[in-house]
């Protein structure tokens, strides 16, 4: 579909491929607002979830299993929060939804990356989106990658 943005990702916009299954992909998010933010994207352009397969529905079901204990051992998550809005293809005159799962894991203790530790300020409240006043350095996303890789590709 040559007007989706998920359809026609870049060698860039792949940079974080942390895994390929038959019917997903899963995306580090480039911001790291959250601690191993991640997107589960439907590799066929679908555009809302009534219209997944039986099989998709199950592969998604076992990664998002996968996805949580991977994020709880790796950097002991409390829970994450799942979402499925899709709102910004609306923002366009002429919408081309496609389905992906954005994973935002939650920490009732701080996060140590490379010395520097993370807050999740409003654990126990809904997750704030766009937050900015604990973003991420390049060097932190390469270890927060570099380790959710290893252990989902185990």
């Amino acid at each position: 579909m040559k007007r989706c943005e998920w359809c026609n990702l870049s060698e860039e916009d792949k940079k974080y491929l942390l895994s390929d299954t038959k019917y997903w992909t899963v995306y580090l998010a480039d911001e790291q607002d959250y601690i191993g933010r991640c997107i589960i994207v439907l590799k066929r352009h679908c555009g809302s979830l009534p219209e997944l397969k039986d099989d998709e529905w199950m592969e998604l079901f076992l990664l998002i299993k996968k996805y949580e204990k991977c994020i709880k051992t790796v950097f002991n998550a409390e829970h994450c929060n799942w979402s499925c809005l899709m709102n910004s293809f609306y923002k366009s005159p002429e919408p081309c939804p496609h389905i992906h799962i954005h994973a935002r894991p939650r920490y009732k203790n701080p996060v140590v990356i490379n010395g520097n530790t993370y807050l999740d300020n409003n654990f126990g409240h809904h997750y704030s989106s766009g937050r900015t006043e604990q973003m991420c350095s390049k060097e932190d996303i390469q270890t927060i990658y570099g380790l959710l890789k290893k252990w989902l590709n185990s």
